[in-house]
């Protein structure tokens, strides 16, 4: 599907394209932070990213050596090197930094900046320069985030370190994303690419799980197996797979305007999955994104 969709010139992609792969994107994105959420109770954080991670490579394992073509060994090394960024890093990050007590909702706002640093980055590395209505869509976009997330923010006894690397990790998986657009060995089909992420992030968090739980072995609970099976199929296979397809047909700014909608999702997700309550600033947010996203990626 991917390199399908990539040779077909903008002017021969049926306009619903993009609308219905936001659309995904969104919803899968947004539930990676519930499929967490839920299994979290029945195990540490880092032992879940493991089994998330093995689960997901074991799986699109044998696609990836029946079907795809040969890789060399650079290529191999290359997509390793992007695993770490954009799957290690970037969810190791924020995991960790949970764990020392930043405060949730002020690591998931700073999560959901990823689109202004792409669009700040997009220009000088890509030379994809965005237009004054699209930096105000993203300003819009963002004020959006604020008022969805302002009643959630506080800023926690964590140390200092901890909250510099939310920030990292959101720059890092930023910098992952153009690379992707313009690296040529990074350009393989989807299913080897998240294969060989997911495989080698695997490795990482195993070595974070033994030395904070000293043992890899899974609860053998309903619950963790349902969360698991989310967290592999939703948040990794769908949210992943749209995501780089996507940036292998649009600008990269357009594609990441799309997650601003993450966190007033999640909040639907929360209410629909945990009861939480929704407010009207939460709609009011989401009615502010919502406009933002639209002049960003029209």
């Amino acid at each position: 599907m991917s390199n399908l969709a990539t040779a077909l010139p903008a002017r021969a992609r049926p306009w619903f394209l993009w609308p219905a792969m936001a659309l995904m994107l969104v919803v899968g994105w947004s539930s990676g932070f519930v499929g967490i959420r839920y299994a979290n109770d029945e195990a540490d954080i880092a032992l879940l990213l493991f089994w998330r991670t093995l689960i997901s490579g074991l799986i699109l394992l044998p696609f990836a050596i029946l079907f795809g073509p040969r890789l060399s060994l650079k290529a191999i090394l290359a997509q390793m090197g992007f695993g770490v960024m954009a799957v290690f890093i970037y969810l190791g990050g924020f995991a960790l930094a949970i764990g020392e007590r930043v405060p949730t909702g002020l690591v998931a706002l700073i999560s959901d900046l990823l689109p202004l640093a792409i669009a700040a980055m997009s220009q000088p590395l890509l030379g994809e320069r965005l237009t004054p209505r699209q930096w105000l869509g993203t300003g819009i976009a963002l004020a959006g985030v604020l008022l969805v997330t302002f009643d959630s923010l506080s800023l926690g006894t964590a140390p200092l370190w901890a909250y510099g690397l939310t920030v990292v990790s959101m720059l890092v998986f930023a910098l992952a994303s153009i690379l992707h657009r313009r690296q040529p060995l990074l350009r393989i089909p989807v299913y080897q690419s998240l294969c060989i992420h997911t495989l080698t992030s695997s490795v990482l968090f195993a070595a974070c799980a033994w030395m904070s739980e000293g043992s890899l072995a899974p609860p053998l609970t309903q619950k963790f197996a349902l969360g698991m099976a989310w967290l592999v199929l939703i948040a990794t296979f769908a949210t992943y797979s749209v995501y780089y397809t996507a940036l292998r047909m649009f600008p990269a700014a357009k594609v990441s305007a799309a997650i601003y909608l993450s966190p007033p999702v999640t909040m639907v997700w929360a209410w629909a999955l945990f009861s939480e309550p929704l407010t009207m600033a939460m709609f009011a947010g989401l009615a502010v994104t919502m406009l933002g996203v639209w002049l960003t990626s029209r």
